[in-house]
C-alpha cells in the first residue's frame, strides 16, 4: 500500500510503500512518548526503506536518543534515527541501520486513510508515564517490554499484509 505523509506545516512531504500499514502497536517508552507521544505513546508503521521519497529534505533533521550505557555507566546514542521537521517539529519516521531495509513512518504523519486495527498491542508499558491510562479493549495484548512478534509477523498473523510495490 502506498502511504503518503507530511509534517503539520506542509514543508516536508513523503511517500513510502508499506506491506504493514495497520496502526496497531502503541509504544509507551520514554523516547516515543517524548518525541512523538500523543496520548503518551507513539504508533509506527512498517515500510520499505528503498521506496521512501521525500520532498522538503532541507527541513528534515535527525534526532538520536541517548540510551543508558552499561559499560561506562553513562549514555550512548541510539542507533535509531528519528526524522522530524525542523520548522514545525512534527515527527515523521524512524530509520535504524540495524535494519536498513525498513523505515517506520509515524502513523500520525500519514495522510493516507489507514485501515483500522482489529486490536491494539501495547508495548513497553513498564516505562509509561504515571498519568497515562492504557486504553483499548480489555483483551488487547500488553507487554512490559518488547513482544517477540514483529510488525510484519503481527500483520501476517491477522491476514493484513498488503503487497508492497518494489
Amino acid at each position: 500500500m502506498q502511504l503518503k505523509g507530511s509534517c503539520h506545516c506542509g514543508k516536508v512531504k513523503f511517500s513510502v510503500e508499506s506491506a504493514e500499514p495497520v496502526p496497531f502497536m502503541r509504544c509507551y517508552c520514554s523516547i516515543c512518548r517524548k518525541t512523538a507521544g500523543a496520548g503518551g505513546y507513539a504508533i509506527n508503521l512498517g515500510a520499505d526503506a528503498r521506496s521512501l521519497k521525500v520532498t522538503g529534505k532541507r527541513f528534515v533533521k535527525i534526532y538520536r536518543a541517548r540510551l543508558p550505557d552499561r559499560k561506562s555507566a553513562g549514555t550512548r546514542p541510539s542507533t535509531a534515527r528519528r526524522h522530524f521537521c525542523t520548522f514545525c517539529g512534527s515527527p515523521l519516521w524512524v530509520w535504524d541501520p540495524t535494519w536498513p531495509e525498513l523505515v517506520h513512518p509515524h502513523a500520525g504523519a500519514i495522510d493516507t486513510a489507514l485501515p483500522a486495527p482489529p486490536e491494539n498491542v501495547h508495548i513497553l508499558t513498564g516505562s509509561k508515564a504515571s498519568w497515562v491510562k492504557i486504553e483499548g479493549k480489555p483483551d488487547d495484548p500488553r507487554f512490559k517490554n518488547y513482544p517477540k512478534m514483529s510488525l510484519a509477523q503481527w500483520h501476517q498473523s491477522k491476514g493484513l499484509t498488503s503487497p508492497a510495490k518494489r
